[in-house]
């Protein structure tokens, strides 16, 4: 069973999105929040496996719960929720390191995709948003390479992570195991001294291997 935090400070809107996680039967929502703060405070108290936080509320927003919970429940994985399809607000998300940035206006699935996407290491971005925040992350200086010390695998690899492709998925297409795929992944994130999958992505975006 898949536990989930939804912190979201309007009560309908919180039901609404409830229904919509739980009617996959592997999902649940074990922890309701009304803002950020609330939600860090489950988290002390119940282990979750998605947190996701609605962008603007009360108390404590979603971007400050965010890097909360990212630095002391690292492994637990993040998706903001919010109607602002604004620039900002994305890049800033992807600078804590969550794993996806969902809109309110999207359908079931598309929720639902974004949280299995995010347990198995994908990071997620609805398309309009992305194409919106790519061009910013694209802006890149003449000749500026991918380090030199990363080998021919680790590029290829670093590459599938730019594309926003899970462990697995990965392993599929460079046909070695995941737990290739993992220990390269931890070496990639040591050389270039980053902090998570999401820099990585963004690294690899930033140094034209995507």
């Amino acid at each position: 069973m898949v536990r989930i935090l939804l912190a979201e400070d309007q009560v309908m809107v919180r039901q609404g999105l409830k229904k919509m996680i739980e009617s996959d039967e592997e999902m649940k929502v074990t922890g309701e929040a009304n803002n950020g703060k609330e939600a860090i405070l489950l988290c002390e108290k119940q282990s979750f496996d998605i947190v996701i936080l609605d962008i603007r509320m009360p108390v404590m927003d979603g971007i400050e719960a965010a890097k909360v919970i990212h630095s002391r429940w690292p492994d637990v994985k993040i998706l903001i929720l919010t109607t602002f399809d604004d620039n900002q607000y994305v890049l800033e998300s992807l600078k804590i390191g969550v794993s996806g940035y969902v809109l309110k206006t999207g359908d079931t699935e598309s929720l639902l995709r974004s949280i299995r996407s995010a347990l198995t290491g994908g990071l997620s971005i609805e398309d309009h948003v992305a194409a919106k925040v790519m061009p910013i992350l694209l802006k890149q200086e003449e000749g500026n390479e991918p380090d030199p010390t990363l080998t021919p695998r680790e590029r290829d690899i670093l590459k599938c992570i730019g594309e926003g492709l899970s462990n697995g998925e990965i392993a599929e297409r460079l046909a070695i195991s995941i737990g290739t795929v993992k220990n390269n992944t931890s070496q990639i994130l040591n050389k270039l001294e980053l902090r998570d999958r999401t820099q990585l992505a963004i690294y690899a975006i930033r140094h034209n291997l995507v």
